[in-house]
């Protein structure tokens, strides 16, 4: 059945969630407001993940611990950076968060300088709206290091800490996934992004579907709790101490 809605409510709706279609993107305002999808997605109830203070002073507590650190790692991992091919110690992207605005996400640079330039000259081993490949050129031997054992991605505490992203959420998009985002893709935009997750903690980078992140990234906002974080948590610690599924 279609579902019927004000698009009045959908423009007031927009004002909230102008990145939800970026302004780059071919497609007019227009467009969109006419989408059913959309209209459907506005009309979700909020998700209580969004709206918990124990979920938010757990990210606060965790992510200035986690800056602590950071702190600590950022000097030796600069100077390897650096004795490689002296670029930027940092890495960030326009990602995709809560109702679809648009933050920058922040990384230890794991690739060479202008890596994204190259992007099409790599083959995608993922199906779907993702990106993945096991042997990137790309990625520097420092690189492979940080990422093997996910400390290329502790400058994210500090979109935690602002509260853009949270410890445990969803796979952040980037602008282009969202760009081709079909009907249901749309529910995984009704929590904020996480450092971890359903994906992280279940397989990491050997799952590379993207309809399978999906539907991982929407059992975990049906079975979602404080105590549910906390066990993804633990469980990705494992994980990363593991190096299971990461390149």
């Amino acid at each position: 059945m279609m579902v019927k809605y004000d698009k009045t409510y959908v423009r007031t709706e927009l004002k909230t969630v102008s990145a939800y279609i970026p302004d780059t993107s071919p497609y007019t305002r227009e467009s969109v407001l006419n989408n059913q999808y959309l209209s459907q997605y506005l009309q979700q109830p909020i998700h209580p993940s969004v709206q918990s203070r124990t979920k938010r002073l757990v990210d606060i507590i965790g992510a200035i611990v986690g800056l602590i650190i950071t702190a600590f790692l950022a000097i030796p991992i600069a100077i390897a950076n650096f004795s490689y091919d002296r670029g930027p110690v940092f890495y960030k992207q326009t990602r995709c968060g809560l109702h679809g605005q648009t933050f920058q996400i922040w990384k230890f640079r794991s690739m060479v300088v202008n890596a994204d330039k190259l992007k099409h000259l790599v083959k995608n081993e993922a199906q779907g709206h993702i990106f993945k490949c096991a042997n990137d050129p790309r990625i520097t031997p420092i690189g492979r290091l940080l990422r093997r054992s996910s400390l290329d991605e502790l400058p994210q505490f500090w979109n935690v800490l602002k509260g853009e992203m949270s410890l445990v959420g969803t796979r952040p998009p980037t602008v282009d996934e969202v760009k081709n985002y079909q009907g249901h893709h749309y529910v995984r935009l009704q929590v904020k992004p996480g450092m971890t997750g359903e994906w992280q903690a279940n397989g990491r980078s050997s799952i590379k579907d993207f309809e399978q992140i999906v539907q991982m990234d929407i059992d975990y906002q049906q079975k979602w709790t404080a105590m549910y974080d906390l066990k993804l948590i633990i469980k990705t610690i494992w994980v990363v101490i593991k190096a299971s599924g990461a390149y």
